[in-house]
């Protein structure tokens, strides 16, 4: 195993701009360390970890971070900054820039040593040692541990020992940290007297589990001695998790959860004070978090611990308007609910293509299948497939019912659900229901109750209370409107015709390429995805335009790149090749790494193909059965000829703009400073 970080992969000029230019420039210097096998893949991951959440820290640090497929081996590639790169942070660009690359199923060993190096981020004397670095070498030593921290540790006699200055190399103490983390939950600090200090428990995770799950831990530990507060943290990090010592918890006077994925075991901490903040709040306010805990116990502010959300929902902080969290939820919801979406629609599909449309009148396969005739074999496929498509609006509403409210959400979700498809109230039906379900259990959760029924209610009361009451409004209620509303959308675009067609097929085109792959292109495609429920013509041409204008801006990439490649850098170029295969998937997302480095030119170029492409699909009145499958389902396209002649026309419009406005712009003199990253030009230079 190569060391986790060598001289060449430190850059202590770094001469970028921009974060992601700072990412592409020192994710180079880990190919050509053949570190990392695919530089565009690469940069993806690492573009898709900052969308969840800035990994700008406090104190003039970036520590972009992913684990992916393409890194053959835990790595760290630093650099420094004399300009600073905006990495998010509240207080300012960051001069030192940490870019952490841990594999796919990277071994616990150097991920220890990863959350080794997160801790050794929040002591100043070894930033400052960074700072003054001179030489690639040393500075690589100086990470690893091999040398101990120079003149700024020295500087600072009340600092705590470090690892470092006692001889230790980080690698060493990392390896220890599993034991180190079970020490801290002891319960017994030295020279404390146990029953008269303030214990707090505390669990920190990112999504990466990489570094902030390690910082945070750091943070609140820290501020804990400075209070004279006991902290034991467990961190639910890539490295796996020693559970606190269940007695711990019980003596804990408050509990602290900083994370971003849902925090495992959770129900714990139920019946004491908590406080519940993202991972980020936990690195740069972790004394604000301790005195709002003290102070909840002071008020005997005894409660369940806030509801977890999906891991979708994970990044949402206190100040997240209503709007925000909306969102969220529902798109936890479609999360959940596309691979069913996927599995049954896909399946129906190679029905209808073996079997013919007259498929969905065969007899029950259970009663009567013949191994030796196709028509059997398409039966049991349709069959399978709309048993998998039934659970589209139970899952939907029950997971928008688990963003809300945790695990207790998903029985009244499910069950609404059920109800909406029985009402005949549909998609919409389904979202109604998961959002009733969600506040239900959240409106429970909130009444206080004697601490001997406590462990009851996730079981029984809630499940119980909340069912009855979301069945009530379900069937009662809500119920029938919202069906009534269902038949009249479905009616509505049954009857679209001509110019009304033409404006909502470029509406949803516009949606599915504004993000790529984002939250506006998730609602068209759950639109279109809901009328396959009930299938009729309006919805059949509503799908065929969402998909037709998905596939548009990886292919308008790919196009671009291919006839003026001298536009785009060489790992552009590259990765224009896979985004041909991205785009006649329907994989959107293809077009995502274009995006990211020059949105102010991609990102128009892309939507004004999406539109021109569902607008032409509408117009031909073009239909699709299938909610997934690119070019691979032409066969199940109404009008296919003049289908893919949408996608060709949508294709060529976005290649001819992204081409148009990259041309126009000015290119610079001469390349980036730094020798290591001979394509970053185009961006550097971008927006």
């Amino acid at each position: 195993m190569s060391e986790l970080i060598t001289g060449e992969l430190v850059d202590l000029d770094l001469s970028a701009e921009t974060k992601d230019a700072a990412a592409r420039s020192l994710a180079e210097r880990m190919v050509a360390a053949g570190r990392v096998t695919d530089l565009a893949g690469f940069l993806a991951d690492v573009a898709t970890r900052e969308e969840q959440m800035p990994t700008g820290l406090d104190g003039g640090i970036g520590i972009p971070h992913c684990r992916s497929t393409y890194v053959t081996e835990p790595t760290l590639a630093f650099g420094r900054s004399a300009a600073g790169i905006d990495f998010g942070a509240p207080d300012g660009p960051a001069d030192l820039i940490f870019l952490i690359a841990a594999p796919a199923g990277g071994d616990a060993d150097h991920l220890s040593i990863l959350s080794a190096l997160a801790r050794q981020l929040m002591d100043e004397s070894f930033t400052g040692a960074l700072r003054s670095a001179t030489e690639p070498e040393r500075t690589a030593a100086l990470i690893r541990g091999d040398e101990a921290t120079a003149e700024p540790a020295a500087e600072q006699p009340g600092a705590e020992p470090s690892a470092e200055s006692a001889g230790e190399p980080a690698a060493g103490r990392a390896a220890a940290e599993p034991a180190a983390e079970a020490a801290s939950t002891s319960g017994e600090p030295a020279g404390q007297p146990a029953p008269s200090l303030f214990r707090i428990v505390a669990v920190t995770s990112c999504p990466t589990g990489i570094a902030h799950t390690y910082m945070a831990a750091e943070s609140l530990e820290k501020a804990g001695r400075a209070a004279g507060v006991e902290v034991a943290v467990e961190t639910q990090g890539s490295a796996g998790f020693q559970r606190l010592d269940p007695q711990l918890v019980a003596d804990a006077d408050g509990v602290i959860l900083a994370h971003d994925v849902e925090v495992r075991d959770k129900e714990r901490f139920a019946g004491k004070p908590t406080v519940d903040v993202g991972v980020k709040a936990g690195i740069g306010r972790a004394a604000e978090l301790i005195a709002e805990v003290r102070r909840k116990a002071a008020h005997g502010e005894a409660s369940a611990p806030a509801r977890a959300a999906a891991p979708m929902d994970k990044d949402a902080e206190a100040g997240d308007g209503f709007a925000t969290r909306l969102r969220k939820w529902l798109m936890t919801g479609v999360s959940y609910m596309v691979p069913f979406v996927a599995a049954g629609g896909l399946l129906i599909a190679l029905a209808f293509a073996l079997g013919g449309y007259t498929v969905d009148k065969a007899p029950s396969v259970a009663d009567h299948f013949l191994w030796t005739e196709s028509g059997s074999w398409a039966a049991l496929l349709f069959q399978i497939g709309s048993v998998a498509f039934g659970f589209l609006v139970p899952v939907l509403a029950g997971f928008i019912a688990y963003g809300m409210a945790d695990r207790p959400g998903l029985v009244p979700g499910f069950v609404g659900g059920a109800i909406a498809l029985t009402v005949n109230a549909g998609f919409l039906g389904g979202l109604i229901a998961g959002l009733l379900a969600g506040a239900v259990v959240m409106a429970i959760q909130r009444v206080g109750v004697p601490a001997p029924l406590r462990g009851i209610m996730p079981v029984v009361v809630i499940p119980l209370v909340s069912s009855a009451v979301v069945g009530f409004l379900m069937f009662l209620v809500v119920g029938k409107p919202i069906a009534a509303l269902q038949k009249g959308l479905t009616d509505w675009l049954s009857g679209l015709t001509g110019a009304n067609a033409v404006i909502l097929g470029a509406l949803l085109g516009l949606m599915m390429c504004f993000d790529l792959g984002g939250p506006l292109n998730k609602v068209a495609y759950a639109f279109a995805v809901g009328g396959l429920a009930n299938p009729n013509e309006g919805s059949l041409k509503v799908m065929a335009a969402v998909m037709a204008a998905g596939m548009v801006p990886p292919l308008a990439m790919a196009l671009a790149t291919t006839v003026r490649g001298g536009l785009f850098t060489k790992a552009e170029r590259e990765n224009g090749k896979a985004a041909w295969v991205l785009g006649a998937s329907f994989i959107t997302e293809g077009a995502i790494p274009f995006a990211a480095a020059d949105p102010l030119r991609v990102i128009p170029s892309a939507m004004a193909g999406g539109a021109i492409t569902g607008a032409l699909s509408m117009a031909f009145g073009c239909t699709l059965r299938a909610p997934h499958g690119g070019i691979f389902v032409v066969p199940l396209i109404g009008q296919p000829f003049l289908y893919l002649l949408a996608i060709a026309a949508g294709t060529c419009a976005g290649t001819a703009l992204v081409v148009l406005l990259k041309g126009l712009r000015r290119r610079p003199d001469t390349p980036p400073a730094h020798s290591s990253a001979p394509d970053g030009s185009g961006v550097t230079a971008a927006v």
